[in-house]
This record gives structure tokens, sequence and C-alpha cells, in this order.
């Protein structure tokens, strides 16, 4: 875990009592016909799987390739991240954190789900699961491998327990092979698990395995 201490009873309950009141709020304007719940979903995934993720990946990929605004993400990444526009409510508190060669970092919020939505949208549902925010805690490298992540075994796992308080962004090694890409391109090899820490960024082969149909 990160080297302080870390108090979440102060918004657990908040958070879990905005999601019943947003729920709430969703049921009584579906009932009464003013809002489409399909509408709904394309706005959720939308945020969850492009918007947000995209901005987290414009991050990563411009400390890749501009060594000053890397080591400004080091120092206050807070204001690095702001400095692109990506600032609001659970964005403040940032705390950016590498991975090497030796060492693969990860990130759980093992009471409740803190999350940074200005740099990575919704959370998953699997980051809010009890399963995920015990297990990842105990056995890290197990729980990778069934991401899919297999690290091998001198490769260090850290866990940084995100709270109100502290919040953090993975900045995954950047894949051999793309030193003629521009940061535009890298950007879209920057996955919202690599920057929680349970995946790995693509390599350009395996984007273009992706993108065909």
């Amino acid at each position: 875990m990160g080297d302080h201490d870390h108090h979440h009873d102060h918004h657990t309950s908040n958070l879990d009592d905005m999601t019943a009141r947003v729920m709430a709020l969703e049921t009584i304007l579906t009932q009464k016909g003013l809002v489409d719940p399909g509408a709904l979903d394309v706005i959720i995934e939308t945020y969850e799987s492009n918007v947000g993720p995209r901005n987290g990946a414009r991050v990563v990929a411009k400390s890749w390739v501009d060594p000053e605004y890397q080591a400004w993400l080091r120092r206050d990444a807070t204001a690095a991240i702001g400095s692109l526009g990506f600032t609001g409510r659970q964005g403040e508190h940032m705390n950016a954190v590498f991975n090497t060669p030796t060492r693969h970092n990860v990130v759980v919020c093992t009471l409740c789900s803190c999350y940074p939505w200005p740099v990575l949208g919704l959370p998953p549902v699997w980051y809010k699961s009890a399963p995920y925010r015990a297990r990842v805690v105990i056995e890290p490298r197990a729980v990778l491998a069934e991401f899919g992540t297999l690290l091998p075994d001198d490769v260090e796992i850290r866990v940084w327990d995100s709270t109100a308080e502290e919040r953090y962004l993975i900045i995954p090694e950047r894949p051999a092979g793309t030193e003629s890409m521009t940061e535009e391109e890298l950007a879209k090899l920057v996955t919202r698990d690599s920057m929680i820490g349970t995946g790995l960024a693509l390599t350009p082969e395996a984007r273009q395995i992706g993108q065909q149909p």
C-alpha cells in the first residue's frame, strides 16, 4: 500500500447516498416519460468507454514524449493534468505513479470506490466490486493474471489505495516499437485498464488486431 494512512469513513456513506439518489431520480424521470433509458445508456457508455479514458490517455502519451511534462506530472500531477483541461470533482489530489521494468503499480479503493473521473471516466463495475477490492490487496499477481496481465516473477507489484485525499493515475510503460509514433497515435495505445494497473498499454500490433472486424 502507499506509505500513508487512509481515512474513508467520511465519504463512503455520501457516495452510497448519491448513487441511491441518482438511481431514484432516474427511475422517476423514466416513469414520467421525461428520460429515455436507452439514451442514458448511450451517454453512460460513451463517458465510460471513450470520453474519460481518452483524457487519461492524452496525459500518458504526453508524458511519454515530453520530458518536461513528465517531470511536472511527477512533481504535481493535479496541476499537470489540469493544464490539459482535465479538472473537476473527483479529479483533485492526483498522483501519477510510473510503471518500470521492475515495478508494476495497480490502484484499488479498498473501502469504497474513489476514482479519478476527469481522466478515466466512469469507474468500471469490477473496480467497485468487493472481490476486486479485497483480493487485489492480498493476491495482486493472481488478480492481474485473471485480467490477462501476466508479469514475470521478478517484477514487484505495488498496490495503491485510493482515497478522497489521494487519487492515482498509473502511467504504463511505453510499448517497444513506438519511437516514430506521434503523441496522438500513442494515446490510442493507452487503455483504461492500463491506467488502473490491471492491464498494459497496447502494442501497435495488438491495436491493429483489435481494429480488425
